[in-house]
């Protein structure tokens, strides 16, 4: 496999560069700085980014259709219109809990969104996950300090998750056809090198592409949770991959600099910028989520 090539797509340093994805339709790139509750917009052949603040702190979005998303935010999930900007409340996630909000998020091929909470300050066990599909919302697992890396087989019968507090990655079987769990979940990964587990994405073959928060690089597993690969990268923090074609496996990946001191931040002057690292192999982009 030939060596990636990795450049800056988007050079505004973020402090939490979050929740990454691609709509195929308008080829469209997104991604959050959860802190500061923005909202990025970009065309993947490049041009002028547009910014959008949220009012809150939010992590994620799927497509509902060609005009609307649903945005993950501290208080819930928010359909917002896509060309006035205009949000409404679709479903409370935790609203009353005014010290959590949400991280990792992604759908499942069933068009089900499954969600991660955690609180603010990295309280332990504070998290959840969530699963909303169709205007029904279940909590699945709860205890989590940092869930993260919340992604899918292809075929819609795996379904992982991490907690970064720990440095683990598990794996649950899922219904296809709903996204639900039908199993207890398994150990999949645990990380025992410098850096910690953070989001992850799976490829078209089932190989689940994981960033290492701390530890300068992407890993990527195959299914049965070997590591195959790690392509180093050229900051200190990244935190999510997401495909951004099905012809390779070319990724947009955030990074941040958040909770730095002056001093490694000094050493890492490119933390928080967003990259594109263009490499072999098949993408997959998630589907709509079904409200």
């Amino acid at each position: 496999m030939n060596q990636p090539e990795i450049s800056v797509f988007h050079d505004e340093p973020i402090q939490l560069g979050e929740g990454p994805g691609y709509d195929p339709l308008t080829q469209t790139v997104w991604w959050f700085d959860i802190v500061t509750g923005r909202l990025f917009e970009k065309p993947l052949s490049g041009g002028e980014a547009k910014i959008h603040a949220l009012g809150q702190m939010a992590s994620a979005l799927a497509i509902i259709d060609a005009e609307r998303q649903l945005v993950a935010t501290e208080t819930g999930l928010f359909i917002r219109h896509q060309r006035t900007g205009h949000t409404t409340m679709r479903q409370p996630v935790e609203a009353d809990n005014p010290a959590t909000r949400s991280n990792d998020a992604r759908v499942h091929p069933s068009g089900a969104f499954w969600i991660g909470t955690m609180g603010k300050k990295g309280e332990v066990g504070a998290g959840s996950i969530y699963w909303y599909r169709e205007g029904t919302l279940r909590k699945l697992f709860d205890g989590i300090s940092i869930p993260n890396s919340i992604c899918f087989a292809p075929d819609g019968r795996t379904a992982y998750y991490a907690d970064t507090k720990t440095n683990t990655i598990w794996r649950v079987d899922t219904a296809p056809d709903t996204g639900l769990p039908a199993g207890e979940p398994a150990l999949f990964y645990q990380h025992r090198e410098k850096g910690g587990v953070d989001g992850s994405v799976v490829d078209a073959q089932g190989y689940l592409w994981n960033a290492c928060w701390g530890g300068s690089c992407i890993n990527v597993f195959s299914p049965q949770g070997s590591r195959v690969r790690s392509i180093e990268m050229p900051i200190l923090q990244p935190s999510c991959p997401a495909f951004v074609s099905e012809g390779s496996a070319n990724i947009i990946v955030t990074t941040a600099y958040h909770e730095m001191t002056e001093l490694v931040h000094r050493s890492d002057p490119d933390a928080g910028k967003t990259y594109l690292v263009e490499i072999e192999g098949r993408g997959r982009f998630d589907p709509p989520v079904r409200l």
